[in-house]
């Protein structure tokens, strides 16, 4: 038995008083003789994507014991980013991704586990926990909790981004209370990740196309039996790992992490994807740079149109072959790395060889995409120096470029009031700052204002500029992540009410229509404004964390 690791608390004389609080917990001899495979199970009663956890839990425990393991199941903490969306609450998400990365990089060394399946479902918790485990190194599997199935309402198939979309449209008096309540009480339907391609659902599906996770995981419904038998398998898969010493690092790579870069742009995924593969890469030893992203997405068509970008959801997604099909439409162009190993001991060329795209009005053929670039784009000018992002696949063709008079705002708050008050005007260009990850603290996500003016019908004459970043629920001109942030002092700080804006999505670009004399007269007479949080552990956050240009990672 590999159990090398777990010997340094199981196994000779001197540990006999560790055996002993093992055996306080019912353990036996016999288990501790095995391999101690740690299972991080972030199951709660506040986050959907995360309520039927357990079971999930209990599959996996099955399948690890059914190879001769032993499974210790720890916890780990979860924000729900749709409950703390719009409040307080939304400073600490973000931010839980460095918590989340820290404690399984503490529970499992501390208690020197041989193996790690990883139980998450949502946005900054999948990242999280591989971050840590990358830091480990130990055979690793993710096994996420599965996508929510979508809601029905008016006849047509919704998700979560319809309720907040609705919120503005009741402001606009476009609808009334009575469908504000049909909304609320039909786009979630039960529990799992929001039924789009929004951030959980978008870095489930890059687990899956780096090989961290069974096929499937992406996609298949949190209240399928097919994800208990996924689970089962990912606790089989980690122990045949372990057998062959095949750990994560030799998953997680550079080659991976490109594979996961394209399938990124072809499946349309969360903005958030460039923040978390950033951070990802630079755990797995890769210096991956965000003007990667631009030179990917150029180069790969974008395939999938899955809310908030189109009707479908990611229950469509599986039934037409999931991330595999997807891989394998992108392996006929020469697209991905298939001689990458996976978690399944097989490469993803023999894992995608039979993978069949059973419904071409979902997965595009890559003859016939949505476009010939991918979803996500990267821009640069004088409000971004060092980059910002959109998600151009969830972007009207009538902003693609667009020039309009900056409405600005100093905070989210600030911003979603004068939305709400129907300040904002069509060809306007909202600028909300002071909510980058030193500033905010935390990077909020703005979907309340992009919600608000989608529900409002704005989306099309009206983008949103923001240090902060976005929901994988947005939709619209939403550019993101504009750094250097304003609390750094970068130019985003420097643009008054009234100038002119420039958003050419086409050529990367970003600028405000002021001249370099004049933005250097305004840089002399900037005054920074504080955190907004400036006690507990955001202010540690905002004293370490580093630009979302570098994926928001701590120093």
């Amino acid at each position: 038995m590999n159990n090398k690791k777990s010997a340094q608390v199981t196994q000779g004389v001197e540990k006999a008083p560790m055996r002993s609080l093992f055996y306080a917990m019912g353990y036996t001899k016999e288990e501790l003789d095995q391999p101690l495979v740690g299972i991080v199970s972030a199951k709660s009663d506040i986050v959907p994507g995360h309520f039927h956890l357990d079971k999930i839990v209990e599959a996996i425990k099955t399948g690890v014991s059914m190879r001769g393991g032993t499974p210790i199941v720890v916890p780990a903490i979860g924000v729900c980013d749709g409950i703390a969306m719009g409040h307080k609450g939304m400073h600490y998400s973000l931010a839980s991704r460095e918590l989340i990365a820290d404690s399984v990089e503490t529970m499992a060394e501390a208690h020197c586990f041989d193996a790690l399946v990883l139980v998450p479902s949502c946005d900054k918790i999948v990242p999280g926990m591989l971050m840590g485990a990358l830091r480990v190194n130990v055979p690793t599997v993710v096994c996420t909790g599965g996508p929510m199935l979508a809601g029905h309402v008016k006849g047509e198939e919704v998700s979560l981004s319809k309720i907040f979309e609705a919120v503005g449209a009741r402001k606009a008096n476009i609808i009334d209370d009575k469908d504000l309540e049909e909304f609320e009480q039909g786009v979630c339907p039960g529990c799992g990740s929001c039924a789009g391609m929004y951030t959980a659902n978008s870095i489930s599906c890059l687990c899956e196309s780096m090989g961290i996770a069974l096929p499937g995981n992406g996609t298949i419904p949190a209240v399928s039996n097919k994800r208990i038998l996924l689970a089962k398998h990912a606790g089989m898969a980690v122990m045949d790992m372990l057998e062959k010493g095949l750990k994560v690092k030799d998953i997680v790579n550079e080659k991976s992490i490109k594979n996961a870069l394209t399938c990124d742009m072809a499946l349309g995924c969360s903005s958030n994807s460039v923040l978390h593969l950033l951070a990802i890469a630079q755990e797995a030893g890769y210096n991956l740079d965000l003007s990667t992203f631009n030179e990917f997405s150029d180069r790969t068509p974008n395939l999938c149109h899955l809310a908030p970008a189109g009707s479908t959801h990611m229950q469509d997604l599986d039934r037409a072959g999931g991330v595999q099909a997807v891989l394998h439409e992108l392996s006929k162009i020469h697209l991905i790395d298939t001689d990458c190993m996976t978690v399944t001991g097989k490469t993803v060329g023999e894992n995608t060889k039979y993978a069949i795209n059973k419904d071409e009005k979902i997965i595009r053929p890559v003859e016939q995409p949505y476009s010939e670039n991918g979803g996500i784009a990267i821009l640069y000018g004088n409000i971004c120096p060092d980059g910002a992002v959109v998600k151009r696949s969830a972007c009207a063709p009538e902003m693609m470029h667009h020039i309009g008079p900056a409405r600005v705002f100093d905070s989210e708050d600030e911003s979603i009031q004068a939305i709400y008050a129907g300040k904002i005007k069509p060809g306007d260009v909202v600028v909300i700052r002071y909510e980058g990850p030193k500033g905010g603290p935390g990077m909020r996500e703005m979907l309340n204002p992009t919600s608000a003016l989608a529900g409002m019908k704005l989306d099309k004459s009206v983008a949103l500029l923001t240090d902060g970043r976005f929901s994988g629920a947005s939709r619209g001109a939403s550019i993101g992540h504009i750094a250097p942030e304003a609390a750094s002092g970068g130019p985003i700080g420097l643009i008054q009410e009234g100038d002119m804006i420039e958003l050419n999505i086409p050529e990367h670009a970003l600028n405000v229509q002021v001249s370099e004399e004049e933005l250097a007269e305004r840089k002399k007479h900037q005054t920074i404004l504080p955190p907004k949080i400036n006690k507990g552990w955001l202010k540690r956050y905002a004293k370490l964390v580093q630009g979302a240009n570098i994926g928001a990672i701590l120093k």
